[in-house]
């Protein structure tokens, strides 16, 4: 009798607890709540920001907002879910329809912008995820994690499109130093993210749990999944026991869907591309900036950076390794043409010392390459100013255009020509006004080429003083100086004998009053460099010798200018005064008198 009763209750508890144990996996997705999810930092993305952005300005209509439709009820959210094409399941619930609300209510601004951004980074995503065999709905997890920005940095410290932390980045091969950061360059980031997906969903055969991974790491899933039980291999299931940003990750990711694909539904226009942006990538092994090539090559400097986000100083330090620089593909073919070009434009500017003893003045030698000579004239004319601390300004460019005549040799091609003076086909076939791009033996073809100006040649003076000098005197003096240069054409382009006499010819028949002129203009131009003087402070291991050496005088007329008699005691810190130039050669000249006597 006993085994009777304790048999019925047995069973009529097991009947009551059924339903709890049968609640499948689907009622879980469906009903679950939540009211402590923690929004993603994407969602404070400033809209302001992004419509700065060159593309979104220059190459796009950004989606007209025609203002929220009706209400759309939660079971339209879930069927218009569960029809979209995907891989990954994207089931509804409370959580997934409060994100939706939020991009179609608060954020509907941003919706657009991304969209906007969508039309050139969603291609570059889409390529690269199926390279990897990866679901194609992923490319929304940028929306998540960045709001499509290359250029987003979390409070955390991870960085681009994807969002990698530093240790992340460099364990999958990344790059990131002060000059470069690879999280940011939207294709390599975006392959190794694909990489990084596809390891683990191998690790978990789910994406819901790689998703959540890919958020807080694969330690705090595993932990979550221990946590929750033997047998419980769902995002769902083990929902309550992630981290509170984790629980909302996936979630947000399948509302990022919903909206990227039904934001025509809301009254949110699609974008609309004015100037489509294809592209191109060149390798450059050179040290080079992005002001050099934007000058060069006339690019905006602002498109540059957008399609080179990883260069975080406007350098590509391509003499450490070879790096790949992304141009519209029209300018890919102009940049190998014009490289040497681009290496060589203001080089001075953008050169770097390789070697500084502390204390002392560098030497040509001690400066980078052959950039040395400019960077010394200019530092030495730095010196000079330094008392008023005057800004400095060059009264002569130091790059100047030439037109050189060559003669086509046997078996020469227009390419192969552009190559030997570094321009493009394109502009030789312009400047010589051929129609079709062939030439043959003999025939005689103009080139411009860009030749740096001796550094010897580069005058300096002070920004107030180079307000006297009118333009036309500066071009005066400039000219003057360009005469004395011989110009030498290589071998295969010697120019003819008709065409080397006839420019002499045109400097001697000028007039003695036009010559006077020229000389008068000259001077006036030079005025304020000859009057030039300052002071200097004297440092240890100083002496008169070394002084008078960098400042082209004389150690007497040092002596003379500070009444130093014939003393050659220096004592540091004392500041001395260093004669105009001229006046050593008066020195030197009273000298020469004396001893004729």
């Amino acid at each position: 009798m006993k085994k009777s009763l304790l048999a019925t209750l047995l069973a009529v508890s097991l009947s009551a607890l059924a339903p709890l144990s049968a609640r499948s996996i689907l009622d879980i997705k469906q009903s679950i709540t939540d009211d402590n999810i923690i929004v993603p930092e994407s969602f404070e993305t400033q809209t302001r920001q992004l419509e700065e952005n060159f593309y979104i300005k220059n190459y796009v209509v950004p989606g007209i907002d025609v203002g929220a439709t009706a209400d759309v009820s939660p079971a339209d959210y879930e069927e218009r879910l569960k029809v979209l094409p995907t891989e990954i399941e994207m089931p509804y619930n409370s959580i997934v329809g409060s994100f939706i609300n939020m991009y179609l209510n608060k954020k509907r601004t941003l919706v657009a912008d991304m969209l906007a951004l969508h039309s050139y980074y969603g291609p570059i995503f889409v390529e690269e995820l199926v390279k990897e065999g990866m679901p194609t709905e992923l490319q929304y997890l940028p929306v998540i994690e960045s709001a499509i920005n290359p250029n987003a940095i979390s409070r955390a410290g991870a960085a681009g499109l994807w969002q990698f932390m530093p240790a992340t980045a460099k364990g999958l091969g990344m790059e990131v130093n002060s000059l470069i950061d690879e999280r940011r360059d939207p294709r390599l980031s975006s392959r190794n993210a694909a990489r990084y997906l596809k390891q683990l969903h191998e690790i978990y055969n789910d994406w819901s749990l790689a998703i959540a991974a890919y958020n807080c790491g694969p330690g705090n899933v595993n932990k979550a999944l221990r946590r929750a039980g033997e047998g419980k291999k769902d995002f769902w299931q083990i929902y309550e026991y992630l981290p509170a940003e984790t629980r909302g990750y996936v979630p947000v990711f399948i509302a990022a869907n919903y909206v990227m694909n039904y934001f025509n539904k809301h009254g949110i226009s699609p974008t609309i591309i004015k100037r489509h942006l294809t592209t191109d990538t060149v390798v450059v092994d050179k040290y080079v900036h992005f002001n050099q090539i934007a000058a060069v090559l006339n690019i905006p400097v602002e498109e540059i950076r957008m399609l080179n986000p990883q260069y975080l100083k406007d350098i590509i330090p391509g003499d450490y390794r070879p790096y790949t620089l992304t141009l519209p593909t029209q300018q890919c073919l102009s940049y190998v043409m014009s490289e040497k070009r681009i290496v060589d434009y203001e080089a001075d500017r953008y050169a770097r010392r390789s070697h500084v003893e502390p204390g002392a003045q560098p030497t040509q030698t001690e400066l980078l390459g052959d950039n040395g000579a400019a960077n010394l004239a200019s530092m030495s004319q730095q010196s000079v100013n330094a008392e008023a601390n005057n800004e400095l300004a060059q009264t002569q460019v130091t790059e100047r255009m030439t037109v050189k005549t060559h003669i086509v040799g046997r078996g020469e091609s227009i390419r192969d020509i552009a190559r030997q003076y570094g321009v493009s086909a394109t502009d030789i076939k312009r400047w010589n006004q051929l129609r079709r791009g062939k030439v043959k033996e003999g025939d005689e073809l103009k080139i411009e080429v860009f030749e740096r100006v001796s550094p010897e040649n580069v005058k300096v003076v002070a920004a107030s003083q180079l307000a006297q000098v009118s333009p036309q005197e500066l071009r005066d003096a400039a000219v003057k100086d360009d005469s004395s240069a011989k110009e030498t054409a290589p071998a295969t382009a010697a120019t003819s004998s008709k065409g080397a006499s006839q420019k002499p010819k045109a400097s001697t028949k000028s007039t003695p009053a036009q010559t006077k002129t020229a000389q008068a203009k000259t001077q006036k131009a030079a005025a304020p460099a000859k009057a030039a003087s300052t002071t200097y402070t004297v440092r240890k291991g100083d002496t008169l010798g070394k002084i008078a050496a960098k400042y082209g005088t004389t150690v007497a007329a040092l002596q003379s200018a500070n009444g130093m008699g014939k003393s050659t005691n220096l004592q540091i810190g004392k500041t001395l005064k260093i004669p105009a130039k001229s006046a050593a050669p008066a020195k030197k000249s009273t000298s020469a008198k004396k001893r004729r006597k």
